[in-house]
């Protein structure tokens, strides 16, 4: 008997959590001055990318976002950062998606504050400045 997949909904939460948890962890260290994790992770090798996704890029996108992209193809996920022009924060959310579904958490809390940490860490290292200019050429 073949058993049917949970959808991105009924996953997201418990994707969210293994993700903030490894997070959590190698940010941690990285603010120690640790290179890596006892486990040979890396902070700055954790994820994909960081960049700049435009108003309008995807159908329906009425804002932009900062993405922090963890995983891409079936699974994907990855943290969005909403500003204002300023670059502050207003809110960040986490999407995970997989064929043809997706689904999305707003972070509040102790995860939200992880999150704003590691935007900030983005941000004093000129990160953020650089891919948003890199977005508008």
């Amino acid at each position: 008997m073949e058993t049917k997949q949970k959808t991105c909904r009924q996953r997201v939460r418990a994707e969210l959590r293994k993700e903030i948890d490894r997070l959590k962890s190698l940010f941690e260290s990285y603010q120690r001055g640790e290179e890596t994790t006892a486990d040979g992770e890396s902070f700055h090798e954790h994820g994909l990318s960081f960049d700049y996704v435009s108003a309008g890029t995807f159908e329906g996108q009425k804002e932009g976002y900062f993405r922090y992209q963890i995983s891409y193809g079936g699974p994907s996920d990855e943290f969005r950062f909403y500003t204002d022009a300023g670059f502050s924060l207003h809110r960040v959310e986490y999407r995970f998606m997989d064929w043809f579904d997706g689904a999305k958490v707003i972070l509040y809390g102790k995860d939200l504050e992880l999150l704003e940490q590691i935007f900030d860490h983005f941000k004093d290292c000129g990160t953020v400045e650089h891919v948003f200019n890199q977005a508008q050429e």
